[in-house]
């Protein structure tokens, strides 16, 4: 039986075998949990609509027909942050260079921030801004980590991290060097991710470092020995090259941070190829956890043990290989509790010729790979980046968006049956643990193909559905908007911490209507480098008026909650003075 989704609520007869007659306001997913409801065609697509909104400027990364050293084919993160607190996503933009690039006064390509015009459009602000720099930045992660009630941007550079202040005028300060977090020695950054795992309501920091790579060792365009892949000539890496450790920075509470690897156990797993980390409670204990997704190597989950320290149990719990206990390529991550059994899932991207992971939590400690039985283990010929568990049509149930491209251009010449630009990908959550590749009926957003690296969720326009940015490699930007998702019911949560961390990372969201609970938590990083939305969405399917929100607060624990609220707003919530502002979105 093939119904339409969005005309499902609306039906007030269902026939199978024989004749059952519900409400007017049954929710979609009762119908789903229950079995009766298959894919149709989708009432929503995603539209590039990025020139119209002015990101017109191009990424530079390394050669664009071929690539000599693994740099060049990482690629980087981009972010959707409120950075001037009106309520509305502005965007930053990371660039890269090229090994051998000699560039005129004024046209080397740095870094972008654009404000949120709030009409579809966005305005170039950097050179106000500060933020503009050259250089490989790879990874971005966003939290206030000051408590000052503004936005801080952490960058990751092959070469030196910055940490920017946000001066709440529209200005960025580079304090890197005064909050403790300068390394003189050259290092590859990658992902990162602001939590606060002493629940000391100051927020500290999580840092990737990818390969050891000294500039100095980097051999001439004409004395480069290549490797191969399937036969064909290609940069070498990162097997075979030397890893780096990971990093944790303890914020000290008085704008400073030290350097806790060691004395917390971070180093313990040794050096990683680790690309992308994110921060949640998977255990359900009250203290926030760490996963990285690495590169060739066993993925780490990192278990907060309440005492300052962590131990890596990924072997244990069974989300550090495939189901067959092999070691992938680790690229992005995301996470969400897909099936509503209070339990965060993960699913984390890899190389081509291997499928992704979808990690179930089982709630014992203990993660099964069920990318096959679930649905997600259809493709393999890509290679997957950015990732998110994105509501795109607000039923209640997080659906999966995945970003891919290729890393060797030089096999545009070959009969592989890849290429290196790719489209994206979209997995339709069917309820029941089950999902299905709906790709070719979410429009051209989906359907246009780049080489693509990182990718960010939100509400760029504030209409009730979840768009993407994304960063194509030597191309500009994508912003796929999202056109359909906003005719089912949603409700948006902005969190201010008081007691907690100002941005309320490691805060806990529950959503229940009926005997249907959804779960989010605000976190930083995530998805490969890059930072999405720090508000939580929620899809509510045919339902107008929520039973419960409940509001779990990292460092007291407390919890609040609010009933009989109404669908279809943006709550701004402040610990311990409930509601303080609601919007709705704007009319067109």
């Amino acid at each position: 039986m093939s119904l339409q989704r969005r005309r499902f609520l609306g039906s007030s007869l269902l026939v199978l075998g024989s004749t059952l007659l519900e409400t007017l306001t049954t929710p979609l997913w009762k119908w789903r949990d229950r079995g009766l409801v298959e894919a149709a065609t989708s009432p929503v697509l995603y539209v590039d609509v990025a020139r119209e909104a002015g990101l017109t400027i191009p990424n530079v990364w390394g050669g664009v027909d071929h690539k000599r050293v693994i740099i060049e084919a990482k690629g980087s993160g981009l972010a959707f942050f409120d950075f001037d607190n009106d309520g509305w996503l502005d965007i930053y933009l990371t660039n890269g260079n090229r090994l051998d690039g000699q560039w005129p006064a004024g046209k080397a390509p740095t870094s972008h921030l654009y404000k949120n015009n709030r009409d579809g459009t966005f305005t170039d602000v950097t050179e106000k801004s500060g933020l503009g720099r050259t250089g490989w930045q790879t990874g971005v992660c966003v939290g206030d980590y000051d408590n000052d009630g503004w936005d801080d941007l952490f960058c990751c550079f092959w070469g030196h991290n910055i940490l920017f202040h946000n001066n709440g005028n529209g200005t960025f300060t580079d304090v890197t060097s005064e909050a403790g977090l300068e390394q003189r020695q050259w290092r590859w950054g990658a992902g990162c991710a602001f939590l606060d795992y002493d629940r000391d309501g100051h927020l500290d920091l999580f840092v990737c470092n990818y390969i050891k790579l000294d500039p100095e060792t980097i051999p001439p365009p004409d004395k480069t020995t290549y490797c191969q892949w399937k036969g064909v000539p290609t940069m070498c890496g990162p097997r075979g090259l030397t890893g780096d450790t990971n990093i944790l920075y303890r914020n000290n509470g008085d704008g400073t941070f030290t350097d806790v690897s060691e004395k917390s156990g971070i180093l313990k797993p040794g050096p990683r190829y680790s690309i992308t980390a994110v921060s949640y409670d998977f255990d359900n204990d009250g203290w926030p956890d760490i996963y990285v997704a690495v590169d060739s190597e066993p993925s780490i989950l990192f278990k907060n043990n309440h005492d300052g320290t962590f131990t890596d149990i990924a072997v244990m719990a069974g989300c550090a290989y495939s189901d067959n206990g092999h070691e992938q390529a680790g690229m992005g991550l995301a996470v969400a509790d897909y099936d509503c059994d209070g339990w965060f899932d993960i699913f984390k991207t890899n190389f081509a010729d291997d499928t992704c992971n979808l990690y179930h939590n089982n709630g014992d400690g203990t993660f099964t790979d069920v990318s096959f039985s679930s649905g997600v283990g259809v493709n393999n010929r890509y290679v997957a980046w950015g990732c998110g568990f994105v509501d795109y049509d607000n039923d209640g149930w997080a659906d999966i968006i995945q970003i891919n491209g290729h890393v060797y251009p030089e096999i545009e010449n070959t009969n592989f049956g890849q290429t290196y630009k790719n489209p994206r990908l979209v997995y339709r959550n069917l309820g029941k643990g089950k999902f299905k590749d709906v790709s070719a009926e979410m429009g051209p957003g989906i359907s246009e193909q780049f080489s693509s690296r990182g990718a960010a969720f939100g509400d760029y326009d504030n209409d009730g559905d979840i768009d993407v940015l994304v960063l194509n490699m030597n191309d500009p930007p994508s912003l796929l908007r999202n056109d359909g998702g906003n005719k089912q019911n949603w409700i948006k949560v902005k969190l201010i911490g008081t007691k907690c961390n100002r941005t309320a990372i490691g805060a806990r969201v529950r959503v229940v209507t009926g005997d249907h609970a959804q779960m989010d938590e605000v976190h930083s990083g995530g998805s490969v480098m890059s930072q999405s939305d720090l508000r939580l969405h929620f899809g509510l399917g045919g339902v107008e008026t929520i039973d419960l929100i409940e509001v779990k607060w990292p460092t007291t624990q407390k919890v609040e909650k609010f009933t009989k609220v109404k669908a279809n707003q943006i709550l701004t919530i402040r610990e311990g003075d409930g509601i303080i502002s609601s919007m709705k979105p704007p009319t067109k």
